[in-house]
């Protein structure tokens, strides 16, 4: 098992922030820009739903 201080990181497109790979990403790792659905939304510019 690896430490998590071992894994991959990239720097998030819609805050900046620094986030590390997660086991979901493995197949799409080169693929992914942002460290949430939230930055993801805000970024591409749809409106969040609010209730």
């Amino acid at each position: 098992m690896c430490k998590k201080a071992d894994l991959p990181q990239k720097t998030c497109k819609g805050c900046g922030r620094p986030f590390t790979w997660r086991r979901k990403w493995e197949r799409d790792w080169d693929q992914v820009r942002y460290c949430s659905d939230k930055c993801r939304r805000q970024r591409d510019g749809a409106k969040a739903v609010t209730t």
